[in-house]
């Protein structure tokens, strides 16, 4: 309407029309145009501080129940000017949000055991697929929680404990040992001859409480990325086209995909940060202790 009333006034003065043909060729009512602003009432600011003050208390609260309240409180007020002056405060009713989840009991869970630095907590899952023919394919994935690097992604038709070792020993030479290790119940993953393993080279096993992969966040973040970036996109026609496309899209996820967590950095990019840093420098090199053990490889 105010810039309506411009148009009308510029058309009457710069064209010589009148106002009634002004308002017609501008849409703009008559009574609009004639209209003159009232001044704003002396309680308008109380009345405000009233609104907030409800608003605040009452936050699942609407401009009606509001006016309710503040006409319970004696305040002589229509219904119109409390929505007006809720608009023109910019108050609204938020957004519902999703229900806090409690820490819970479960010690071993991700919102309880963070990490804080690299190789602090690594953690791993299996991704099951198919090949065209309807072969199953298994891929053990891994991630370092602190860096979000994927450390792991093996592509093969059956994968045992013993496979599992093998991919964690050639990691930890390249890598040293991380301090915890976090997975699920799967029967891989709590094989006698695995946690044995784990335990001579100094590195804990975290186990999730049974049906709660949230407790798994950061490889179930993985997997979840894995699924709708490659999974969900390509159809293999064999063992050695999955294992090379895997490759490449690990490669893109931890050198060219950016991160949203990590400020939209690369996972790589993190890391060599934190390196940098010299805080984790140490923490990227075998420990002392483990560089003399045998790493089980036969």
């Amino acid at each position: 309407p105010v810039r309506r009333r411009r148009a009308v006034d510029h058309l009457s003065a710069a064209h010589g029309v009148s106002e009634r043909r002004a308002c017609q060729v501008v849409g703009q009512p008559r009574s609009t145009q004639r209209y003159r602003a009232k001044d704003r009432p002396d309680d308008e600011a109380t009345l405000v501080g009233d609104m907030r003050r409800h608003a605040a208390r009452h936050v699942r609260f609407g401009y009606r129940r509001v006016w309710a309240l503040l006409c319970r409180e004696g305040w002589r007020v229509s219904l119109g000017r409390v929505q007006r002056l809720w608009r023109k405060e910019g108050l609204r009713v938020p957004q519902k949000r999703r229900k806090r989840r409690r820490l819970g009991s479960a010690e071993n869970g991700c919102t309880r055991l963070t990490a804080e630095r690299p190789n602090h907590v690594w953690s791993y899952d299996f991704v099951m697929d198919r090949t065209e023919d309807g072969r199953q394919l298994k891929m053990l994935t891994l991630v370092d929680e602190f860096t979000r690097e994927n450390l792991c992604l093996h592509v093969a038709r059956h994968i045992k404990a013993r496979d599992v070792i093998d991919q964690l020993a050639r990691l930890f030479i390249e890598r040293g040992a991380p301090d915890h290790i976090r997975s699920d119940n799967g029967p891989e993953f709590i094989a006698k001859e695995l946690r044995r393993w784990l335990a001579s080279m100094g590195s804990s096993t975290l186990f999730i409480e049974p049906g709660s992969p949230w407790q798994n966040a950061y490889v179930e973040s993985f997997n979840g990325k894995l699924s709708d970036e490659l999974l969900n996109l390509e159809e293999f026609t064999s063992l050695r086209e999955a294992r090379h496309l895997a490759a490449t899209w690990r490669n893109e996820y931890n050198h060219i995909r950016p991160h949203s967590s990590l400020g939209y950095r690369t996972p790589a990019e993190f890391a060599a940060t934190c390196a940098a840093s010299g805080s984790a420098s140490l923490r990227l090199r075998p420990r002392r202790s483990q560089a003399s053990q045998p790493l089980g490889l036969s």
